[in-house]
């Protein structure tokens, strides 16, 4: 009767155990539920001008910082993700695409890493 009492409490423990790492796993992040990675993908339409500040900043990426923009750790994430620098972003010019498209609620003095939201 000892052994089916303290088995039972073992299988009651791994369910335990299993059901607080699955809603770890679906916690959400700075991005929600969605990762860094994956937000960076939609800012392909800002790739060319988070790599040269001379370089236009199309619509398209201004709709996408803004979208993405309302969460600033979000948008640090992703600046900062590797997804951003694999394809050859440069945080110091990303970060100052929210003041280019002239967004004026940008989280002006926001910390993203080692940079500043201008």
């Amino acid at each position: 009767m000892a052994s089916a009492t303290k088995f039972i409490c073992l299988v009651g423990l791994v369910v335990l155990v299993s059901f607080v790492r699955l809603q770890n796993v679906d916690a959400a992040g700075e991005c929600g539920k969605s990762s860094p990675d994956n937000e960076a993908m939609k800012m392909i339409p800002c790739a060319e001008a988070a790599q040269d500040e001379n370089a236009p900043v199309s619509a398209t990426c201004c709709t996408q910082v803004r979208q993405i923009g309302h969460n600033p750790s979000c948008l640090c994430a992703v600046m900062l993700s590797s997804t951003a620098k694999s394809s050859g972003i440069k945080p110091e010019i990303a970060i100052t695409i929210p003041k280019r498209c002239n967004i004026a609620n940008r989280p002006i003095g926001y910390k993203c890493g080692a940079y500043t939201l201008p």
